[in-house]
């Protein structure tokens, strides 16, 4: 979770201060404001990326064909940026890069080098820890990918296949899908691909899903290839951008982020805002129908322990409960909370409808930087229960996230876990005080 100094900070409100100038953050979608085992130092669940102090962009200058003396020294020289295209066992190409004044850069992987600003492990759905992530063998690239940013207004970001390791090098080898384009320039793409998809309206209330694209090491758009490492690429597709923008999300194979702008992040609702609708929540004093107590969401900072006021949802119909250790259709038995947490899937009857279906706690969405809107959290994603409006809700449901190396679903934000029932989400039913 951020602190309210970070909230919503807009380029042209930090431009006159000491305070350097925001140009968007970057959150790990399937956490609930920060890490399992919390934020640590470059790793973490979201980062913010500042104008740095000095620019330290680069850009495409000299290509030197061949193993020729020139590439060579472009290679083993650690202050010359360079990316190099083997094209056979005898034949590379290296393109220099040359420092770019008007940009910033900044590379997110899995390494944990120097030269990565945001390292990204593989999110694992519904983890509770570091530890659950660790048995996994990453798909994520470890230098993955570069933003680069405009120094000046309107500081547009823009978006590049692979970094720069240690020694300011990119090695594309023979199996990486690489290319000479029609004006005699290289490009590749990296073995899992980065994945882009810009939503149709930006992110608001009006957002709709656009379409996954890849993105070639040049920044160049594509359709996506038969799977995630074929040696075949997609179409070119001239008419689109590598520009992000507001709500663009970026796949990494193995974990999803997504873009906020700075005046995006304007828009949205803050922590303080998510922490006063909670409270307004149980200042409104919902009751269980059954036990006739008052339930009540936990505090924002125990958002992953069961409280005895916590309220649980039946997701078939919507109805809010208390937590109660009947109506099992699984020989009748009663359950007790442990097991019911640990067995989240098995099928109550509600008391109040006499739907059956799953029967959860519900955890209100604490990274507010998924939020459309600052409506009331009123619906649940299913299976999860993790609570936010309306039209973030939908949101969500729609959006077809990448799964592995070919399959695509729609999963909850703030735990990544994949969506089920009929929508994905339901309407939450609470009963009000009976005074």
């Amino acid at each position: 979770m951020f602190s309210p100094e970070q909230e919503n900070i807009s380029p042209s409100s930090t431009s006159s201060s000491k305070v350097p100038v925001k140009y968007g953050e970057l959150m790990v979608l399937g956490y609930n404001g920060s890490l399992p085992n919390g934020d640590r130092g470059r790793r973490k669940s979201r980062f913010s990326l500042s104008r740095r102090p000095k620019a330290n962009g680069v850009r495409p200058s000299t290509v030197h064909a061949a193993c020729t003396a020139q590439a060579a020294k472009a290679i083993s020289n650690k202050d010359q940026h360079s990316i190099s295209y083997t094209l056979s066992r005898g034949q590379t190409v290296v393109v220099e890069y040359t420092h770019d004044n008007n940009t910033d850069m900044f590379q997110i992987g899995r390494s944990t080098e120097s030269p990565i600003d945001f390292v990204v492990t593989d999110t694992v759905a519904g983890s509770q820890s570091n530890s659950d992530t660790q048995s996994v063998q990453s798909t994520i690239s470890r230098f993955a990918c570069r933003v680069m940013c405009q120094r000046t207004p309107p500081y547009t970001a823009r978006i590049y296949a692979a970094g720069f390791d240690s020694s300011k090098n990119i090695f594309l080898g023979e199996k990486a899908a690489k290319w000479k384009t029609c004006d005699g320039q290289m490009d590749g793409l990296t073995t899992n691909g980065v994945l882009v998809m810009h939503p149709r309206h930006g992110f608001t209330e009006d957002s709709k899903p656009g379409v996954w694209r890849e993105i070639s090491v040049c920044g160049n758009v594509f359709t996506l290839r038969e799977t995630r490492s074929a040696q075949q690429r997609g179409k070119m597709v001239e008419a689109e951008s590598q520009e992000l923008v507001d709500g663009s999300l970026i796949d990494l194979c193995g974990a999803t982020l997504l873009w906020r702008t700075a005046e995006g992040l304007s828009r949205t609702p803050t922590v303080k805002h998510l922490e006063a609708l909670r409270q307004e929540i149980n200042a409104a004093r919902p009751q269980c129908p059954v036990g006739f107590n008052t339930l009540a969401f936990p505090s924002m900072r125990r958002k992953d322990t069961p409280d005895e006021k916590q309220p649980w949802v039946y997701l078939q119909c919507g109805h809010v409960h208390g937590y109660h250790n009947w109506g099992s259709h699984r020989d009748r038995d009663r359950l007790d909370r442990d097991q019911e947490e640990r067995e989240p899937g098995r099928s109550r009857e509600c008391p109040m409808c006499r739907a059956s279906g799953p029967y959860v706690p519900l955890w209100l969405g604490c990274e507010a930087s998924f939020y459309l809107d600052t409506a009331p959290p009123t619906h649940a994603f299913s299976p999860c229960g993790h609570v936010c409006s309306e039209k973030t809700a939908v949101f969500w449901s729609q959006i077809p996230l990448p799964h592995g190396t070919h399959t695509f679903h729609a999963a909850c934000p703030f735990c990544a876990q994949q969506l089920s029932g009929e929508q994905g989400y339901v309407r939450l039913i609470f009963q009000g005080p009976l005074d």
